[in-house]
């Protein structure tokens, strides 16, 4: 061979070598990757081919597959009760993409999950089309719908959890929105779409405010600040004098903190929780020290930005801050910020006895033949308070709803818990505030099957009206009473 062919072969070698490189590299190397590329249609083609999984709640679906009439994408999600329900699921459409559960759990509902392989290739053999798996959750029914119909047209979230377990057992957040509604890729679809855009709609309804919503939690932080002294020796007995003056001189400061009530002189820890005394909480956080209060607080769950749910929640916070800052955190009315998640998280420790569970929303995964293919176990989380302190943060909250401020919660026949929380916001305090309420219910037997947490935004409301007592008490009764209800 002469010289130029010799150098044209070894050229057409060095192409084909290069073609084999590169075809090796895309089928192995970038498979995962293109296989997951949003803009790769062929994906989206065989996500939408088949019936999806169905998102299962107390055994029944409530979710579904019909044929959309697209040549692609010949199936489209449909949802029962989808606004009730957008909190939890998430939405999949076959223009927008998926979020929380539709998005995290896909490849189950679309049966491609390597975990899925045998199954589908039996399937493939016999002929049978492929079909998705399901994804149980651990919600009950009664309890969203319960919260869901509590906050109506009111802005607001509830979280309500079983502090045994750390089972997520409503999660509910208004103004919602029905994923049903753009699921497909019609111009109606579009235009329910923009509607729920944030730019379109400042009442941003696609926004989980249960998850990913951080409010000034207000006097329900007080049973954070209470545990905090009681833990590091600040307070002993639940019903000693704490030597408080009214009103308070906030530390380094000409500030006086007033109360809304009387009797908080000098009052007990127990009296000071009945009324939601300010002066003595803010003084005892600032005696506890901005240190501990950070310590304390992260027991509870604050300061983590990787609390999955699976659906990552939105980090609450408890700050490094100064003296005076820090007794207002005490208060709940400084830097410090949490989910309605999170004061969930807060009451249902104090109801376990002082263990903090990690919170969940799937139970099960399973195939389309029902075999369980992973089963969420129930996982500790931190010990919170000790069981000692515990049982004193019960007396405290349980006189709260007997004969305080959270009296509208109280249920026939049950022992409840309570703190209510009137959080202002705004420059200078300018906006509405916002009404909360946590608590759990404990029944003859001492377990204590829920613990929950509302959070209300009521804009139409007189602002002199506005109280966790009188807004979001009576809907965590309502929340409450429906879990207990439904395991009879």
């Amino acid at each position: 061979m002469n010289k130029p062919l010799r150098r044209i072969a070894i050229f057409c070698g060095l192409l084909v070598l290069t073609l084999l490189l590169r075809d090796n590299w895309l089928q192995y190397v970038k498979a995962d990757t293109l296989a997951s590329d949003t803009d790769n249609r062929r994906v989206n083609i065989t996500r939408y081919a088949s019936p999806r999984g169905d998102i299962i709640v107390d055994g029944k679906a409530i979710t579904g597959s019909v044929e959309s009439g697209d040549n692609d994408f010949k199936y489209k999600r449909t949802w029962k009760d989808g606004a009730m329900w957008a909190p939890v699921t998430g939405f999949s459409s076959q223009a927008f993409g998926a979020n929380q559960l539709e998005k995290l759990e896909d490849g189950i509902l679309t049966g491609t999950d390597n975990r899925l392989f045998f199954r589908n290739t039996l399937d493939m053999i016999t002929g049978k089309q492929k079909e998705g798996g399901s994804v149980v959750t651990t919600l009950n029914a009664a309890a969203q719908k319960a919260a869901y119909k509590g906050l109506g047209d009111k802005k607001g979230a509830v979280a309500a959890i079983d502090p045994a377990t750390g089972k997520i057992l409503a999660l509910v957040s208004t103004p919602s929105y029905d994923p049903s509604t753009f699921a497909g890729t019609s111009d109606s679809d579009q235009k329910a779409w923009n509607k729920v855009l944030k730019k379109n709609n400042p009442d941003d309804p696609m926004l989980n405010r249960a998850l990913r919503e951080t409010y000034p939690p207000g006097s329900t932080f007080k049973v954070v600040t209470a545990a905090a002294a009681l833990e590091n020796g600040v307070v002993s007995g639940i019903d000693d004098p704490t030597k408080t003056p009214d009103p308070y001189r906030l530390p380094q400061t000409t500030t006086n903190l007033t109360n809304e009530h009387g009797g908080c002189k000098n009052a007990n820890l127990r009296e000071a929780l009945r009324v939601s005394c300010n002066t003595v909480f803010a003084k005892m956080a600032d005696n506890v020290g901005n240190d501990k209060m950070i310590e304390q607080a992260e027991k509870f769950g604050f300061n983590n930005a990787t609390l999955d749910t699976p659906v990552r929640a939105a980090e609450s916070i408890y700050p490094k801050d100064n003296q005076p800052q820090n007794a207002l955190d005490g208060i709940g009315q400084g830097s410090n910020a949490a989910t309605p998640l999170q004061m969930a998280m807060v009451a249902s420790a104090v109801a376990n006895n002082g263990k903090l569970m990690q919170p969940y929303m799937v139970d099960q995964l399973r195939a389309s033949n029902l075999d369980v293919i992973e089963t969420n176990e129930p996982k500790e989380l931190s010990q919170a308070v000790s069981s000692e302190t515990a049982q004193k943060l019960q007396q405290m909250m349980e006189t709260v709803v007997e004969s305080g401020t959270g009296t509208s919660a109280q249920i026939n026949g049950v022992t409840v818990g309570g703190k209510t929380g009137t959080a202002q916001h705004g420059l200078n305090n300018s906006e509405k505030p916002y009404a909360w309420f946590i608590s759990y219910a404990k029944l003859s037997d001492g377990s204590s099957p829920v613990a929950v947490a509302v959070v209300v935004e009521d804009g139409a409301a007189n602002r002199g009206d506005i109280t966790g007592g009188g807004l979001a008490a009576p809907i965590a009764k309502d929340v409450m009473k429906a879990v207990i209800d439904s395991k009879k």
